[in-house]
């Protein structure tokens, strides 16, 4: 068991949560819960429920990204006052992202704010959406833009969930890890690369997800509302949320951060910020990682104005974040439309020779 004090809540990495989580609830006094699970992980938020005692009540929903909705959202809140919520009831999310951006946004609004408790069950909920405070679901026009900032009270990282995903949506989070890896260089960059030849199975996930959670703290400590630096956690986010968008979700949050992390490389090199043997190694993580490079749409304008939605836009001008090595990441780029164009034509054919043209 691996405990974090990295933030103004703590972030517990075990095999086995419900103990914890139930430990935790007896330490504040506030006994009453609710439990509001990803049906995928019902199983898990029950055994969370019964740890809990008193007859805790469990609600499960359908979820994944079409159904990060303000139509879920609302369904969730009426399960809420159906269920006797009110405002002593500590809520226990269960699940991955999806969960915890919509479990955690319905915490923040029922009666105004409820206590939230945050159990991740996949990869990409525990090095990345679990931590930080946003909470959010997703709008027609493009992904969490309706949300709000509010810090769950705890976190927990089960452990266990990861050895019951399929391995294809085992390495949904290894996208993220690149992502603090290009961020914190040195040794961070270079453990993955030691990692990715070898099986997940055999991955110390204690030891990587708790070393990527202390990145992502760093920036979320001295920047939590995103306002400045914490922006840098974003990084191939931009291209990524419009290739998620334009697939009507098809194509899954990590695999477009995969897609947008090339991205982000290939709008610095064009640039001048990045190298290409930099860029070549983040290319070769990726691939050894078995993670996708190429957008399949080829539907550029589709694209734009799926970023012209993006959060980071400011005066109606589009902003990137980009390395410029690895270990220093620029944000609040503003690129060309003829780069950003370039980009995305490029996104859609395999990497080559002409990458670094």
């Amino acid at each position: 068991m691996t405990r974090l004090d990295l933030l103004a809540y703590p972030i517990v990495i075990d095999e086995r949560v419900a103990a914890h989580v139930a430990a935790f609830v007896r330490e504040r006094g506030r006994p009453r819960c609710i439990v509001l699970a990803d049906r995928n992980v019902a199983a898990r938020g029950a055994a969370i429920a019964r740890a809990l005692g008193r007859q805790t009540p469990v609600l499960d929903f359908a979820l994944g990204e079409r159904r990060k909705t303000l139509r879920t959202l609302e369904a969730v809140l009426g399960g809420l006052a159906r269920t006797g919520a009110d405002r002593a009831t500590t809520l226990v999310g269960v699940g991955g992202g999806v969960a915890g951006d919509l479990f955690g946004f319905a915490a923040a609004v029922y009666m105004r704010g409820v206590a939230f408790i945050n159990v991740a069950t996949s990869l990409v909920a525990m090095v990345d959406a679990a931590i930080g405070g946003k909470t959010g679901v997703d709008l027609a026009a493009g992904k969490n833009l309706a949300g709000t900032f509010r810090d769950p009270v705890a976190v927990f990282c089960d452990l266990g969930a990861l050895g019951t995903l399929p391995e294809r949506y085992a390495r949904e989070g290894l996208a993220e890890l690149v992502k603090h890896g290009i961020i914190e260089g040195g040794d961070a960059f270079e453990a993955l690369e030691t990692l990715a030849p070898h099986p997940l199975h055999k991955w110390p996930w204690e030891t990587v997800i708790a070393e990527s959670m202390r990145v992502k703290a760093m920036y979320v400590n001295d920047d939590r509302l995103e306002v400045g630096a914490r922006e840098v956690l974003n990084l191939g986010h931009t291209f990524g949320h419009a290739i998620e968008r334009v697939s009507g979700y098809r194509i899954s949050h990590g695999a477009a951060v995969s897609i947008g992390l090339r991205g982000a490389g290939l709008l610095a090199l064009r640039s001048g910020r990045f190298s290409q043997a930099e860029h070549l190694r983040v290319l070769t993580l990726l691939t050894l990682l078995r993670l996708p490079l190429i957008n399949p749409s080829s539907d550029i304008e589709g694209l734009l104005a799926a970023m012209a939605h993006d959060k980071k836009v400011r005066a109606g001008a589009l902003r990137f974040v980009v390395p410029r090595t690895l270990g220093d990441v620029e944000y609040g780029v503003v690129a060309t439309p003829r780069n950003v164009r370039a980009v995305l034509q490029r996104l859609h054919t395999p990497p080559g020779a002409a990458e670094l043209r």
